[in-house]
């Protein structure tokens, strides 16, 4: 049976387990499927009857007996371990040099760039907790109408901004502004708009957040399917992650409940092709808050929506569900995590219970993607494993 349409979710941060270098990246132990299952809260069968708990290396939560899906857990083989290069090597770009970080904040060529292209001063320049950042930094933002700007240990410049402060559409132009300038030595993966609302101490971030990306320097498979006259619709910050290359529609969605009422929307649509769909919650919110508990009840609210998604699936769909990197809401850093990711896949087509052990490249899901709708002859990272889930 050819599928028609490829349901790609990506649960940002679903990591399940340390990488081999993970040592190198501060991470020893990060493991953060174990981290939300040790919270005790933790209940999503529908993920374990896919074979969640039978993936290589996973032995923190129960095997099914007959899995539904295949499944496996990939590596990665980019030098990084954030959003932009997850997602870029997902789709087949393998990203050999790591983006810049500044652990120390940003040298005095890019804070005075920032004033000359921005017109604004600013305040912070340091690696901060986003939430923590609010309260020490919100209030003066307020008395003095200068833009909070800060990083963390992946590759960014965050622009802070109360929305009555500096208006929503004024921070989308500083931050492209930002874009502008942050390139060659200084191209950080993402500028991302940070709005937020609230009187101090009580200020709270506002769904407005837009990330705006490096434009991806070689064509990925989202490209080699638009170019083969299919469908590639970007829900969630996916459209913002490639900057628009390659996608030939979005929505942008804000929380988890959003983006899977977005997901179920176009389950109900004609198309052919691929809809490729970002949870961002189980990172932004709970992740980087090191909130365990927070974070496996996203899981559990995702696998109770996943139960009437996989029903009404047509038999030429195919569901994939996977992650783009770790986040440990356990380990004392509030950080990404270099972990390996979970694949699991499902549909009529795919053959049940195929334990594709331990994949070298996260590529090697979109080059199955690709396989799947019949194309074999391109140059994108990754190697397929179309024909070992065929049913």
């Amino acid at each position: 049976m050819k599928a028609k349409r490829v349901f790609w979710i990506v649960l940002d941060s679903f990591g399940c387990g340390e990488l081999p270098d993970a040592a190198d990246f501060g991470d020893s132990g990060s493991n953060t499927l174990a981290a939300c299952a040790a919270t005790g809260k933790l209940n999503i069968p529908n993920m374990i009857s896919l074979g969640l708990g039978n993936i290589e290396g996973v032995s923190c939560i129960e095997k099914a007996e007959s899995p539904k899906g295949a499944f496996c857990r990939l590596k990665e083989v980019s030098k990084g371990k954030d959003t932009t290069v997850g997602h870029w090597e997902l789709a087949g770009l393998v990203s050999e040099r790591p983006f810049p970080t500044y652990p120390e904040g940003f040298p005095e060529d890019v804070v005075e760039m920032f004033r000359k292209e921005t017109g604004f001063d600013l305040l912070c320049n340091k690696p901060y907790s986003g939430s923590q950042l609010l309260l020490d930094y919100g209030k003066e933002h307020v008395e003095t109408g200068k833009p909070i700007v800060y990083t963390s240990a992946d590759s960014v410049l965050q622009v802070a901004a109360h929305e009555e402060v500096i208006p929503l559409e004024k921070l989308y132009e500083i931050c492209e502004k930002c874009r502008a300038f942050m390139q060659g030595e200084h191209g950080v993966g993402r500028i991302i708009a940070r709005p937020f609302r609230g009187e101090y101490p009580d200020f709270y971030r506002t769904s407005g957040r837009h990330d705006f990306s490096l434009v991806p320097p070689k064509d990925t498979a989202l490209d080699v399917l638009m170019k083969n006259g299919f469908a590639t619709i970007g829900i969630g910050k996916i459209y913002d992650i490639f900057a628009g290359k390659g996608i030939s529609e979005f929505m942008r969605t804000g929380p988890n409940n959003i983006g899977m009422e977005k997901s179920t929307e176009m389950l109900k649509k004609d198309f052919t092709g691929l809809c490729f769909i970002n949870l961002v919650d189980f990172d932004m919110v709970y992740g980087h808050r090191n909130d365990a508990e927070g974070y496996a009840n996203a899981l559990n609210e995702f696998d109770e929506w996943l139960g009437g998604f996989m029903e009404e699936m047509n038999d030429d769909d195919i569901l994939m569900i996977t992650a783009d990197h770790g986040c440990d809401p356990a380990t004392p850093s509030t950080d990404h995590s270099r972990e390996h990711i979970p694949l699991l896949v499902y549909g009529k087509s795919v053959k049940a219970g195929t334990n594709l052990g331990t994949r070298e490249c996260y590529a090697d899901e979109s080059k199955t993607i690709l396989e799947i709708f019949g194309i074999t002859d391109c140059e994108t990272a990754g190697e397929s494993f179309w024909k070992e889930i065929e049913a």
